[in-house]
């Protein structure tokens, strides 16, 4: 995707517009209870893919061709919405949902208001963020989680989206949120994903 100066201005402020909307109203639990978020439906599309080629041989083939269909995937399907009529709208709307920076913030202040009434309390809303056994974690260990859980989530859900929609607008956001759900998916040094999941990591 080219940009013009001009497009890079229109780029600029949809930004601004999708930052300012996802700060407002996040991920509405109003919406996402009823229609499946983005995000999931990404998460379907690679678990079907990783329970239909991640089997009987060629897994490092079978795999990288996997990542190279997800990015194009991606690029293909931010090109068609960019390219219609009057996108503004629609493009802004999904760049605020690929967006993760009310719901990052909401997640990290769940933990510090749990932690301030008790330590299993802490121990409890910092599960719901972190993989690692939360079950001896003292007040410390917590608030640790806590950062690392939100300075990764910074990158993966803030920084480097903007990063890609500002260097290749749709495209790039939509390329980038499929080719990092592959990576958190099965972009694992694990039997099952060393050779399935090397492209993707």
């Amino acid at each position: 995707l080219r940009i013009t100066p001009s497009g890079g201005i229109a780029l600029r402020m949809i930004l601004i517009a999708a930052l300012l909307l996802d700060a407002a109203f996040g991920e509405p639990r109003w919406l996402w209870d009823r229609l499946p978020h983005p995000a999931v439906l990404m998460g379907r599309l690679v678990g079907w893919c990783d329970a239909r080629f991640n089997r009987d041989g060629e897994l490092k083939l079978k795999g990288t061709l996997v990542a190279v269909s997800l990015l194009t995937t991606g690029l293909s399907l931010g090109w068609v919405i960019h390219i219609l009529p009057d996108h503004g709208v629609i493009e802004g709307l999904t760049v605020a949902i690929l967006i993760a920076q009310k719901s990052l913030v909401e997640h990290v202040r769940a933990v510090a208001t749990a932690l301030r009434l008790s330590i299993p309390e802490g121990r409890r809303a910092v599960a719901m963020i972190v993989g690692r056994d939360t079950a001896d974690m003292t007040g410390p260990d917590i608030a640790r989680a806590a950062i690392e859980s939100a300075a990764e989530n910074l990158s993966d859900g803030v920084v480097a989206p903007v990063f890609w929609y500002l260097v290749a607008g749709l495209p790039g956001i939509l390329a980038y949120k499929l080719v990092n759900t592959a990576d958190s998916m099965i972009g694992h040094l694990t039997p099952k994903y060393r050779d399935f999941g090397w492209a993707s990591a």
